[in-house]
């Protein structure tokens, strides 16, 4: 399941994030890199124990706590420390699955990547290319958003970035391990999950209508999550 989830920073939020990474330090991309990745990959990112990655990652991991389109469709059981990245002068992300496993650096942290994240922090307008291309069961789809919303799509897709011509494309980038392992499932329990709200919003909480189809909806959750 590929989905746009819009106004994960506000502009408050947005512009905290902005500030630390405008005062900060960049380093090669590939610092953070697999062996595949290295090969394709030209950009620059922040430190990942950085304090300016820490303060901005911070910032983000309180906003998705608060962004209730993703929690349910990401259902996360763990998310990896948001990392950030820049692209200028030409540079790319050619071809690449991401990693199936992710480990912090200097720590026991360790997370099956289920699903991955780019929260784009600069107005697409601001810059010529730097589209970041997913590959799935549809096609490729073309993902270029505005500053502050954010896109959520397998981690097992392949997906590229391509040449950033004019500006500075910035973004963060993480990945989730969900609770449900599985996408298809993942996707059944998101799009029942819209459901019961669209009930809700008609009928009510307290209906006899919206109360079954949320037990249905937990009890489907309790069959498939692993917790």
């Amino acid at each position: 399941m590929l989905i746009a989830i819009p106004d994960v920073l506000d502009a408050a939020a947005l512009a905290e994030v902005r500030r630390v990474l405008d005062a900060a330090e960049w380093i090669d991309g590939n610092e953070t890199s697999g062996r595949q990745a290295a090969l394709a990959k030209r950009n620059r990112q922040l430190p990942e124990d950085g304090a300016a990655a820490r303060a901005a990652g911070g910032v983000i991991l309180d906003a998705l706590g608060r962004t209730p389109l993703f929690v349910a469709a990401a259902l996360p059981a763990k998310v990896f420390p948001p990392l950030f990245n820049r692209y200028e002068g030409g540079q790319d992300f050619g071809l690449h699955v991401d990693n199936a496993v992710r480990m912090k650096r200097g720590s026991d942290f360790r997370l099956r990547s289920d699903l991955s994240a780019t929260l784009f922090l600069e107005d697409p307008a601001a810059y010529d290319g730097g589209e970041l291309l997913i590959e799935d069961q549809f096609g490729t789809q073309t993902v270029k958003l505005p500053a502050g919303h954010m896109v959520l799509y397998p981690a097992s897709s392949l997906h590229r970035v391509t040449p950033v011509t004019r500006g500075v494309r910035l973004a963060s980038f993480f990945w989730i391990q969900s609770m449900v392992r599985d996408d298809g499932a993942r996707r059944i329990l998101f799009e029942l999950d819209q459901g019961v709200q669209a009930v809700a919003a008609v009928q009510g909480q307290g209906a006899a209508a919206t109360v079954k189809l949320t037990g249905v909806y937990h009890n489907l959750l309790r069959r498939w999550a692993e917790v």
